[in-house]
Formats: C-alpha cells, structure tokens, sequence
C-alpha cells in the first residue's frame, strides 16, 4: 500500500508540473495586466470593493511572475523587461482612475496627491533603477511597491460605498501613499549618495 503523500511532496509535485507546463512568465505578467486594467475600470464605475480585490489579485501576480521565471528557468531579459514596465502601468492606471474619481467629485486636494503618487512611486522605481545602473544596490526606503500595493488597497477596499461598513479610507490612503512615496525617493537620493562618495 502506497504511503499518503506529504504536504513537501505535494508542493513539488506542483512545481514540477508548472514548469513542465506551457505557462510562461510573460503570460502571468501579462494576466496581472489585464487585472489592473479591470481594477481601473472598477474604480472608474465606483465598484471600489471588486476594484480592489482585482488590484490585489492583479498585484499578486505581478510578484509571482518573476519567482516563477526564477524556478522554472524560462525566464528572459525581454520578460524582465516587460515585468517592470507593466509594473509601473499597472500602478499608475489604477491610480489614475483614483484621480479622475475625485476630480469628478471635485476633490482638487485629493486628485493633486494622486498625482505626486503617481509622480512619486514612478521616481522610487527609477532611482533605483539609475543607482543599479550606477552599480549600487538600492532597495532602501519605506513605501517599497508591496507597501504601495497594501496602502492603496486598503483604501480601495474600505472606500466609501464599498460595502465593508462606513469607512472612507480611500482619501487618506491616497495621501499616505503620496507623502511616503516623496520620503523614498527622498531616502534613496540620499542613500545613492552616501554609497558614491565612500
């Protein structure tokens, strides 16, 4: 009689089986697109709860994406290429939607810190990219883009009308997120700097 198989052996079991599968890490990347585009469409339609479990789902996928490429091997410098520019669509479409929701409602204070998150969490992206290119490794700083990820949508998800009690989280996420992307691109400046002068 066969020996039940543990929960090791399951996980490896899987893991073999998708990398002998036709899956691609294109193709999950590209899937974590397509979420983020329905997210967007969500919260332009003010279906922020559903806006944010796509946005979630959609994030997710954007980190496995790369774990998968790693594990199975099928990776390629285009892949990595495309991940990282689907990442930065993928948070600024959403965010864009947040901005033409409260510049709809005439929210200028609210639309204006989308638009320094926007700005902001496209300028941690590229300090570190710069300071890579420079041979310095910078991934300092406090709203890294999980962080961004879980503030944004926690907003979304406790947005007013999102049918998860009477929060209205979205406003004050969205200048918690503006105000901490602007510190780490602030602390990444710094950090590149302290490294080159040594």
């Amino acid at each position: 009689m066969r020996a039940p198989i543990g929960a090791g052996e399951r996980r490896e079991l899987v893991r073999n089986r998708l990398i002998e599968s036709r899956l691609t890490p294109n193709a999950i990347s590209l899937t974590g697109f397509a979420l983020n585009v329905v997210a967007a469409v969500l919260v332009w339609e003010r279906l922020f709860f559903l806006g944010g479990v796509a946005f979630i789902v959609g994030s997710i996928m954007d980190t496995l994406d790369g774990r998968y490429s790693r594990m199975s091997g099928k990776g390629t410098p285009f892949g990595a290429f495309l991940d990282s520019t689907l990442d930065r669509i993928e948070e600024g479409i959403v965010l864009t939607a947040v901005a033409g929701y409260f510049a709809l409602h005439g929210n200028r204070e609210a639309a204006a810190a989308v638009v320094v998150a926007v700005l902001a969490s496209l300028m941690v992206s590229y300090t570190r990219a710069r300071a890579e290119a420079l041979g310095v490794e910078c991934k300092v700083g406090i709203a890294t883009r999980p962080v961004r990820v879980v503030i944004l949508a926690i907003g979304l998800l406790f947005a007013r009308g999102a049918s998860l009690g009477d929060f209205q989280l979205l406003e004050p996420s969205v200048y918690v997120l503006a105000g901490l992307s602007v510190v780490t691109v602030a602390q990444r400046i710094r950090h590149v700097r302290r490294e080159l002068s040594v």
